[in-house]
C-alpha cells in the first residue's frame, strides 16, 4: 500500500484499459527544425495559477511567425542578471509554451516554483509591462501515426507540456495523465474533447527526486501495448520510470518517449532519453 495520496479526476469516458480494437502501426518520432531568432515580448498578465505555478501571458509583434508544432517544444528565455546585465550577461532557462495564439501575438508560459533560481525569482515578481527576451523553439519532435491511447507521466515541471497535449488531442483520443504534485491544491483542470482520466499523486516538494510516488501509482495502472507513453520529470525519476516501462512492462520503445526536464542543483533543461 502506497503512503502517497493518489486522486483521479475523470471526464469524457474511461480510458483505463488503454486497449485498441485493431492493430496499429508503430508511431514515428520525427524532428522538425526551426530557424532560431530572438523575440522581445511584454508581460500582459501575471497570475498565481496554483500555489506552485505562476502563469505569465506575453504579447508582442515578434510572435507573428512563432513556430511550435509539438506540445513539448521548448523555448529559451533570457533573464537579465541582478545588475541589469550591462555587459550583456543573461541567465538562460528552458520552458514549454503552454499555449500560443499567433494571430493575437500571444504566448502563455507556466513557471513551476520548485526551486529558487533566477527564472523563478523573475517570474514571481513579474508584472504587466515587464519585458522578456526569448529564443526558439529550436525544433519540434512530432509523434506521427494513428495513436489512439496516451499515457502522460510527469511532475509539476511537465504540467505545461501535459496540459497542452491533453487539450490539443481530438475527440477520438483516450488519455490518462499521471502527475506528481505537492498537494491537492496544485491540481489543474484541462478542457479537452478527448476522453481523459487525470491521476494526481500528492507528495512533498522535497521528494520530487524520489521515483517511488510515481512508480507506485504506475504499477497499479493497466497499459495496453498500443499506448504511447510520454514521460518527463527530474532526470533520475525519468530514468526509473523508463526502466519500469521497458524492463518490467516490456513496453515497446517505439511507443515511448522519456525526458529529464531538470537535474537537482543544475539549470533546468530538457534531456531526451528516448
Amino acid at each position: 500500500m502506497t503512503p502517497y495520496a493518489l486522486r483521479a479526476d475523470e471526464t469524457g469516458g474511461d480510458p483505463a484499459d488503454m486497449t485498441s480494437a485493431a492493430p496499429l502501426p508503430d508511431p514515428v518520432q520525427r524532428r522538425v527544425r526551426h530557424d532560431l531568432r530572438r523575440r522581445e515580448l511584454t508581460v500582459t498578465e501575471a497570475a498565481r495559477l496554483t500555489p506552485h505555478m505562476i502563469r505569465l501571458t506575453l504579447e508582442g509583434e515578434d510572435m507573428a511567425d512563432f513556430p511550435s508544432l509539438a506540445p513539448d517544444d521548448h523555448v529559451m528565455i533570457f533573464i537579465p542578471g541582478p545588475d541589469g546585465s550591462p555587459d550583456g550577461t543573461e541567465e538562460r532557462r528552458a520552458y514549454t509554451p503552454r499555449s500560443f495564439d499567433r494571430e493575437a501575438r500571444r504566448l502563455v508560459l507556466d513557471f513551476a516554483l520548485h526551486e529558487a533560481g533566477p527564472a523563478t525569482a523573475w517570474a514571481m515578481r513579474a508584472a504587466p509591462g515587464d519585458r522578456l527576451a526569448m529564443g526558439g523553439p529550436r525544433g519540434s519532435r512530432l509523434i506521427e501515426g494513428p495513436v489512439r491511447d496516451w499515457l502522460l507521466i510527469g511532475d509539476e515541471t511537465a504540467l505545461p507540456a501535459i496540459g497542452r497535449r491533453v487539450e490539443e488531442l481530438g475527440a477520438d483520443a483516450r488519455v490518462a495523465a499521471l502527475v506528481a504534485i505537492p498537494g491537492p491544491e496544485d491540481a489543474q483542470d484541462f478542457v479537452t474533447p478527448a476522453a481523459l482520466r487525470a491521476h494526481w499523486v500528492h507528495r512533498p516538494e522535497a521528494q520530487a527526486t524520489d521515483p517511488a510516488p510515481l512508480l507506485d501509482a504506475l504499477r497499479l495502472m493497466p497499459i495496453g501495448p498500443e499506448t504511447f507513453v510520454w514521460i518527463a520529470a527530474e532526470a533520475g525519476v525519468a530514468r526509473s520510470l523508463r526502466t519500469h516501462m521497458l524492463e518490467e512492462r516490456g513496453h515497446s520503445p517505439r511507443w515511448l518517449f522519456v525526458a529529464g526536464y531538470w537535474v537537482t542543483g543544475e539549470d533546468n533543461r530538457a534531456i531526451g532519453f528516448e
